[in-house]
């Protein structure tokens, strides 16, 4: 989704998945246009934003589990320890501070 269809008015009148002859525009799925016709407000982005919290509030109760010995990494379905560890590892990568520094450099810069 969403192809759209519109009325004379340029309205949408109904969403698809897939293309129809009468829906061949096709809009973002967070389209504002999209939002009001299903009646999600506007600042449903909002969610987004809750929806990253909670997935990080999500990870930390996993590593708590496999810390105390209750869950084992192993015990998920193999997609999910792909994702979990290659999230881990690049917030580890963020956290780590840049190894150059132009402060620190012999390269006769101030």
């Amino acid at each position: 989704m969403p192809y759209v269809r519109r009325n004379s008015e340029g309205q949408i009148t109904a969403l698809f998945h897939h293309s129809e002859p009468d829906a061949q525009e096709f809009l973002p799925q967070h389209s504002p246009e999209i939002a009001r016709f299903l009646g999600v407000p506007a600042d449903s982005r909002l969610f987004t934003g809750l929806d990253e919290e909670l997935i990080r509030v999500v990870e930390d109760l996993i590593d708590v589990l496999i810390t105390k010995n209750i869950l084992r990494l192993t015990d998920l379905p193999l997609p999910a320890q792909e994702k979990l560890l290659s999230r881990k590892r690049l917030r580890q990568e963020l956290a780590q501070p840049q190894s150059t520094s132009f402060l620190d450099s012999d390269d006769g810069l101030l």
